[in-house]
């Protein structure tokens, strides 16, 4: 049966024609939409900020984790605390201090690997890539690798479970937007992939969840040569040159860098604020209820958010409206810099998360709290 969206438009009492811009004086907008801003939306607008809430009653709630919280997991990712997870993906933290002495293998799903801090080299079936802060490698489903520890690494790992990443559809602005696939490195067969200890080797194999070890009497990395379309690719967060537009603020779907089967993987880098008048310069107040919001916070400032440092990650289950801030709201329209400076992971899920107990071990109570502010203006 063929289908289609109710997509009859209209506006009732005061309101803005343009979404995020001119808003009604002493006003607040809220967007309510669908499909994680690629479906039909209602922009309201309020005379209270959405978020001033009084108090927040039972599981549903907005949750802030400190992953720097976490001690060393030893040199092997599936020692990695699992912090969220559903039918779809998997999303871990990883503080690894020390070389691993064996291969691991994901035979689950294409697995991302964002470098946090530290620094290091992946040997992987491929070859050799050197790695640092800012870095995503993408490593197909079933790669061997593993790491040299340079300076100690902290890595939020992305698990595409049963899927595999690819790169979104970039539209009007074409292919080479936010960046050219030309920037993805690929490893390479070099002199150090070439002199890699040899001797004995194990293989960590992850299925199912389950993990199988297979020990060779020699080591696996030992290519000579490969040629085709699939192999591991890395991007630093730098080289990511963000969509922008001075008279709109942007919806976060405009910074997605990677998806895969029910989320995605969009990256915040610095950018000019918007600079006319009637543009809101913060993130708007939106009901996004079709996806879960997961904010890993890399560097910079958070323009938007309070009380939150590196290595913090947000949760903001799908079912209430989330936002800036009350101390971001005074900057609604007029901003004290010309630019933002933060980079963060943002990873939005189409079905609900799951929050692992050591993602509870480590989280911050009182986010829920951080929003009250009572009536403003």
């Amino acid at each position: 049966m063929s289908k289609k969206w109710i997509t009859v438009s209209r506006v009732e009492g005061k309101a803005s024609r343009q979404a995020h811009c001119d808003l009604p004086p002493g006003t607040y907008e809220r967007e309510m939409g669908k499909e994680g801003f690629f479906g039909p939306a209602c922009h309201m607008y309020h005379p209270n900020p959405p978020t001033a809430w009084t108090s927040f009653e039972g599981p549903l709630r907005p949750r802030a984790f400190d992953s720097t919280k976490f001690p060393g997991h030893g040199h092997t990712p599936w020692r990695a605390h699992e912090l969220f997870h559903n039918a779809h993906t998997r999303i871990r933290s990883w503080r690894c201090e020390q070389s691993m002495d064996h291969l691991v293998r994901n035979a689950d799903g294409d697995e991302m690997l964002f470098v946090h801090n530290g620094s290091g080299h992946l040997y992987c079936d491929y070859g050799h890539l050197a790695i640092e802060a800012g870095d995503y490698v993408m490593l197909p489903r079933s790669t061997s690798w593993r790491l040299e520890v340079t300076s100690p690494l902290d890595l939020l790992l992305i698990e595409a479970t049963n899927s595999s990443y690819m790169l979104p559809d970039k539209g009007l602005v074409g292919p080479h937007a936010i960046f050219d696939p030309a920037m993805l490195d690929a490893p390479a067969i070099d002199e150090l992939f070439k002199r890699q200890e040899a001797g004995e080797w194990r293989v960590v194999v992850k299925r199912r969840n389950q993990l199988t070890t297979i020990t060779f009497p020699f080591n696996p990395l030992d290519a000579v040569g490969w040629h085709g379309d699939l192999f591991p690719v890395r991007i630093n967060v730098k080289d990511i040159r963000p969509l922008m537009s001075h008279r709109y603020h942007l919806p976060p779907s405009a910074h997605t860098t990677f998806v895969a089967n029910r989320f995605v993987i969009c990256t915040f880098v610095p950018r000019p604020f918007e600079t006319d008048p009637g543009a809101i310069k913060i993130p708007f107040f939106h009901n996004n209820d079709d996806y879960d919001e997961v904010i890993f916070y890399h560097r910079g400032d958070f323009f938007s958010r309070d009380n939150i440092h590196p290595g913090m990650i947000t949760l903001h289950p799908c079912g209430f409206t989330h936002g800036p801030h009350p101390k971001a709201l005074s900057r609604m329209l007029e901003q004290t810099k010309p630019a933002t400076d933060e980079y963060a992971v943002m990873i939005d899920t189409r079905d609900e998360l799951l929050v692992s107990e050591a993602a509870e071990s480590i989280e911050w109570k009182g986010y829920v709290d951080s929003w009250k502010a009572g009536k403003v203006g």
